[in-house]
C-alpha cells in the first residue's frame, strides 16, 4: 500500500513544525514549494542533505520545486545561532559558491525536474525606499527582536549584531513573497533552524497580499548515541563535494554511524521504501555484526550525492582493504590513491617505511616478523620484492598504503 506524502514524510522523520492545522492538509494538493541554501560555502553539508531529501518526497508525491541559491541572502550570511557576526565573502567567492551549489543540485535530484533561482536576480534592482515602504513597513520589531539569536547578540556580554544581519529575516520573508507573487509558490521547506525565518514570509505574503501560505520544517538529526548534532566529527562537517570529504571517506562516514541510528538515517538520507527498508532491518538485527543497514546505507547515499559508478567503487575499495583482493577497478584504485599514501619503492621494508606504516627498517623486519604486514590481503613475514602494479599494504589493523610501479 502506498503512503500518503502525510505519512511518509512522519514515517521518514521528516516532521517539525507546520502552519498547517492538520497534518493532512498537506496530502489536499499539488503545489509548488520553494527549498533554499545559502552559498556560504562551495558545497553543502549533509544537514543540508536531510532536507534535500525532504524535498525529494515532496516531488515524489507531485509537489513542483523552486530551489534557491541565495545569491543576495549569502552576501549577509544567516546570523541564526551564530555568536557573532560573520566574515562578508568577495564576490567571486559567492559566485564560485553558487555554481558549485547548483550543481549539487543537480546531482541531488537528478531525474527529478525543477528550477533553480537566485534571489540575488531580484534583489539586485530593489530600490532600498521601496524596499523599506513595501516590507519593512509591516514587519513588527517586537516580532524580530524577540528571535533567541538576536537576545543572545545583543544581551550581556553578547557579541552585538550589525543592521545588516538583524535584517536577514526580512530579505529571506521578501524571497517567500517573490515566489509567490512570480510562480505562484505557496509552500516554503526548511530545517527547524529556518523556522523563524520562514514565518517572516508568511507574515509578508498575508499582509500584502491577504493570501495564506505555508511553511513545513524538518527536525534537525540527532546522533542517539552522543545527543548531538549529526554530521559533526572531530575533523569537522562532512560535505557533499569530495575536494572537502573524499568518497572514500564520505562512504566510511556512513559505513560506521552508530547501530542506535542506523534505521533513522536509513529512513532520512534515502529513498529506501518500507518493505526494503522492513527486509534491511530484520537482516541487520539478526546479526549486528555484519552491519547490513550501515553498508546498505553507505551505498545508497553515496549514489545519491556521487552517482552509482562512485558508490560501487567505494564499495570495491573498502572491501579491497579489509578484506583483500589483488584485481581492483581503475576507479576503485583512484579513491584509494587520493586517501592512502603512496609509494613507488619494491622492497618490502622499503615500501613500508616510505609510506610511513612503520618508523624504520627494524622496525618493518619486526613487524614482518609478528606477521602484523599483508600484501593485498595476504599476510607476509619476510622481505620480498612486490609485484608489479598495484598493491596494497597493511600493517596491524588499520594502518594501509598504496605501492604502485
Amino acid at each position: 500500500m502506498n503512503m500518503k506524502l502525510s505519512e511518509e514524510l512522519q514515517w521518514r522523520g521528516f516532521h517539525n513544525q507546520t502552519t498547517y492545522k492538520s497534518l493532512k492538509d498537506i496530502d489536499e494538493g499539488q503545489t509548488k514549494f520553494y527549498w533554499g541554501v545559502d552559498p556560504s560555502a562551495p558545497s553543502m553539508t549533509i544537514g543540508n542533505l536531510a532536507a534535500a531529501m525532504m524535498a525529494r518526497v515532496f516531488i515524489k508525491h507531485g509537489y513542483t520545486p523552486y530551489l534557491l541559491v541565495g545569491g543576495a541572502t549569502g552576501m549577509i550570511g544567516d546570523p541564526d545561532g551564530k555568536k557573532q557576526e560573520r566574515d562578508l565573502m568577495d564576490m567571486k567567492t559567492l559566485n564560485d559558491n553558487k555554481k558549485a551549489i547548483a550543481a549539487q543540485y543537480k546531482q541531488i535530484f537528478d531525474g527529478h525536474k525543477f528550477e533553480v533561482v537566485d534571489n540575488y536576480d531580484w534583489f539586485k534592482s530593489i530600490n532600498y525606499l521601496d524596499f523599506l515602504r513595501e516590507v519593512g513597513k509591516h514587519m513588527s520589531m517586537t516580532q524580530l527582536l524577540d528571535r533567541e539569536f538576536v537576545k543572545a547578540r545583543v544581551g550581556k556580554d553578547g557579541a552585538g549584531i550589525s543592521y545588516a544581519e538583524f535584517s536577514y529575516a526580512l530579505i529571506q520573508g521578501y524571497d517567500f513573497y517573490h515566489l509567490f507573487k512570480n510562480h505562484g509558490v505557496t509552500l516554503q521547506l526548511s530545517g527547524a533552524d529556518q523556522w523563524g525565518n520562514s514565518l517572516a514570509g508568511v507574515e509578508i505574503i498575508r499582509k500584502l497580499t491577504s493570501e495564506t501560505a505555508h511553511v513545513y520544517t524538518t527536525p534537525l538529526v540527532v546522533n542517539k548515541t552522543t545527543g548531538k548534532k549529526f554530521g559533526k566529527t572531530e575533523d569537522g562537517a562532512i560535505w557533499l563535494n569530495e575536494e572537502f570529504t573524499s568518497i572514500f571517506d564520505f562512504y566510511q562516514f556512513w559505513l560506521n554511524v552508530d547501530d542506535d541510528g542506523v534505521g533513522d538515517y536509513l529512513k532520512i538520507y534515502t529513498d529506501i521504501s518500507e518493505p526494503e527498508y522492513t527486509d534491511v532491518m530484520e537482516e541487520f538485527e539478526r546479526g549486528r555484526s555484519h552491519r547490513k543497514a550501515q553498508r546498505e546505507l553507505a551505498y545508497r547515499v553515496t549514489a545519491i550525492v556521487h552517482g552509482k559508478s562512485a558508490a560501487e567503487a567505494a564499495v570495491e575499495a573498502t572491501e579491497a582493504l579489509f578484506k583483500g583482493k589483488e584485481k581492483i577497478g581503475l576507479k576503485a584504485r583512484h579513491l584509494l590513491k587520493k586517501h592512502l599514501p603512496t609509494t613507488k619503492k619494491k622492497e618490502i621494508t622499503e615500501a613500508l617505511l616510505d609510506s610511513s606504516l612503520v618508523s624504520s627498517k627494524s622496525d618493518a623486519r619486526r613487524m614482518l616478523k609478528a606477521g602484523a604486514v599483508s600484501v593485498n590481503g595476504e599476510r607476509v613475514d619476510q622481505e620480498f620484492m612486490l609485484p608489479h602494479g598495484f598493491s596494497i599494504l597493511k600493517v596491524g589493523k588499520n594502518k594501509f598504503a598504496i605501492a604502485e610501479q
